[in-house]
């Protein structure tokens, strides 16, 4: 029987303070979940803004792009054992809510509410620290809580994946890139030939861009303020790029879009994708597609009480205004297919990361974020003297 883990994680005790590494207990997976030996997490804008913006309550363990190793599993689980590689899902698969069933969507329903909350489904935490004598529980994170050596999700959170693939790469399948690659293939479902433009060449921007090559799309552009992130974004696939600081005079962003596609009246392109969270570019991304059957993916998520806004005409004229969560990716069936591809050759996922550093670096890896250094950090878990970590990352530091 699985007994209580005591372990190192990454805190967060108020709203908006750096995260303290601290010694924490894990109770044992319940029914229907699982306990994952975390080997490494990716570090998302998301593990900064949510806590922030969106707060369930204090102390929480962040952290939603995890890869590890199944330490333990609960009651009637069947799904994954002992020993498999899974990934973390902040959307779970459970195949038989109304979402899942219809197949229309990948927001499963079924835990959502106590997600929400930072507990497990049956309403508790399996987290708790020792403070002044008390034991004081800690709130899980969008399901997953990646910035702890050892986390409990719930079985149907969890994503089976190839053991031949690193987990200190693959963890980012989590969330970044399978939200932008998977938004142009799941959700707007891009044909060959069309024409696409991207915000925000950031980790997602740059997934969307690397879907929309794979497409076959004849036009890719990329839309940022910053011209250096031009070099990376053309090796992923963008094959023209637009900076709102630097147009000609008179133009704005969404002419400069349509004179790329061509000079008559409503032209623009056939797909956009926002990956920035910004109501104005929001709006940019939505004006600038092509009138008639242009098509506008909402992958940012902005800030609280903002609302986003076009002229009804804009709509009237067959735009559309979409929207995507985790990139429409059914997690427990779709993510292995995505690490297959990966090891096929066929999907980069090693060249998002810029930084690796320890979990006690945390702090640090979100001031490369917010200084525009890292396109991603991967955070990794010590695990000093386990063989099982240890073979892992020996069978990968030999490639």
């Amino acid at each position: 029987m699985a007994q209580p883990i005591t372990c190192r994680a990454a805190l967060m005790w108020e709203n908006g303070a750096d995260l303290v590494v601290e010694t924490i207990q894990v109770a044992p997976p319940r029914a229907g979940e699982v306990r994952i030996k975390i080997l490494a997490s990716g570090v998302c804008h998301t593990d900064w803004s949510e806590p922030r913006n969106y707060p369930a309550g204090f102390p929480v363990i962040l952290g939603h792009e995890g890869g590890g190793i199944v330490e333990s599993v609960g009651e009637g689980v069947t799904n994954v054992e002992v020993g498999d590689h899974v990934i973390p899902l902040y959307i779970p698969e459970c195949r038989d809510c109304v979402y899942c069933l219809s197949q229309k969507s990948n927001l499963c329903g079924k835990i959502r509410t106590t997600q929400g909350k930072g507990v497990m489904p049956d309403g508790t935490s399996r987290f708790s620290i020792e403070k002044d004598g008390k034991t004081v529980p800690i709130l899980h994170f969008m399901g997953c809580s990646t910035f702890s050596e050892y986390t409990v999700c719930a079985a149907i959170s969890v994503a089976k994946v190839p053991k031949s693939a690193p987990l200190e790469k693959v963890c980012l399948l989590g969330c970044g890139i399978t939200t932008g690659y998977g938004a142009v293939h799941n959700t707007m479902k891009v044909e060959c030939g069309s024409t696409a433009a991207v915000f925000g060449l950031g980790g997602v921007g740059l997934a969307a861009i690397m879907g929309l090559k794979e497409a076959g799309c004849s036009k890719i552009i990329g839309v940022d303020i910053n011209p250096d992130k031009v070099p990376l974004a053309e090796k992923f696939g963008m094959t023209h790029f637009v900076n709102p600081k630097e147009l000609k005079e008179g133009q704005d962003t969404v002419g400069a879009i349509a004179a790329l596609i061509g000079d008559y009246a409503g032209a623009g392109v056939d797909y956009s994708f926002e990956c920035i969270g910004n109501v104005n570019t929001m709006r940019q991304a939505f004006e600038c597609v092509h009138k008639g059957w242009g098509q506008s993916c909402v992958i940012g998520v902005g800030p609280p009480g903002q609302e986003i806004s076009t002229r009804p005409f804009q709509v009237v004229i067959g735009k559309a205004w979409r929207g995507t969560a985790f990139g429409g990716t059914r997690g427990r069936t779709q993510l292995p297919q995505y690490v297959q591809k990966y090891l096929d050759g066929t999907l980069k996922v090693d060249e998002f990361v810029t930084f690796t550093l320890p979990i006690d670096k945390v702090n640090e890896a979100f001031h490369l974020m917010h200084e525009g250094k890292a396109l991603r950090s991967v955070v990794v878990h010590e695990h000093k003297g386990d063989e099982e970590v240890a073979a892992h990352r020996a069978q990968h530091a030999k490639k």
